[in-house]
């Protein structure tokens, strides 16, 4: 049996914690504290302060992150997309809106529908996208106990069977994606992604769409782009352990420079 040690010290049958991952609830709750991810070291680097209190009290979702969840699901989980409860409205700010969310908790937009559809339907309609897409397992729960002494939680949007990774990003700019993903660090993502599922960075691909222009995106990742996630994950690390290993006080924390 092989084990997992995670940040509360316990240890966990790994095939076991696999199959718990699964679970979006168990994965985005109770294991969002026991492990990090390419997330949390996100929120590491903008400031310790922000990991520490999104971590405390929460985050509210944003309008892209909803888009983008509904996109992902539509395209990786069509069966739990057709299960989702859509409301004939076309604001968050209607009435009918708000009584639906008392109802039914998680609701949607008829316009959020209309415009996930839109971009799915461009995406599949494109060869490379299939090409992507197919022969592969999509939403693979990965653990790691020890990257740089930590353990890390990921979930491969497309795992392809013959080896490799395809993450499925929105973006209001194709052409310009390469200046996004440093923007959105997403080369902590590719560095993780690695290690986690044992993957060269080379058989790393992002496949993107624009919400604008619904022009899709084939880009792959450079040795300097995951040796640059590599370095960043370690400074990550190292802001990580300061402040909630050795307990460094948070308001000691300062940012300097000259200009």
């Amino acid at each position: 049996m092989q084990t997992v040690k995670l940040l509360d010290g316990n240890h966990w049958d790994k095939d076991k914690l696999l199959d718990k991952m699964v679970n979006d609830d168990f994965y985005y709750g109770e294991l969002n504290k026991l492990a990090l991810s390419s997330s949390s070291l996100k929120l590491l680097l903008d400031s310790p302060k922000s990991y520490y209190y999104i971590n405390k009290y929460g985050n509210e979702q944003t309008q892209a992150l909803r888009s983008g969840w509904l996109l992902h699901t539509a395209v990786l989980e069509p069966q739990k997309y057709d299960k989702l409860k859509f409301i004939p409205v076309k604001s968050k700010n209607t009435k009918a809106y708000k009584l639906a969310v008392e109802e039914y908790g998680q609701v949607f937009t008829q316009t959020e529908k209309e415009e996930t559809e839109r971009l799915v339907d461009a995406l599949l309609k494109n060869p490379q996208a299939i090409s992507l897409l197919s022969d592969s397992k999509t939403e693979v729960p990965g653990i790691h106990e020890d990257i740089f002494g930590m353990p890390f939680r990921g979930k491969a949007d497309i795992l392809k069977n013959k080896g490799g990774i395809v993450d499925l990003k929105t973006t209001v700019d194709v052409q310009n994606f390469d200046k996004s993903a440093y923007r959105f660090r997403y080369y902590l993502q590719v560095y993780l992604y690695c290690q986690i599922f044992g993957c060269d960075y080379k058989d790393f691909t992002f496949l993107c769409i624009s919400k604008n222009t619904l022009d899709v995106g084939v880009w792959n990742v450079s040795k300097d782009f995951y040796e640059y996630g590599k370095r960043e994950v370690e400074r990550a690390i190292k802001l990580y352990k300061t402040f909630f290993v050795e307990d460094f006080d948070l308001n000691d924390y300062t940012i300097t420079g000259t200009i």
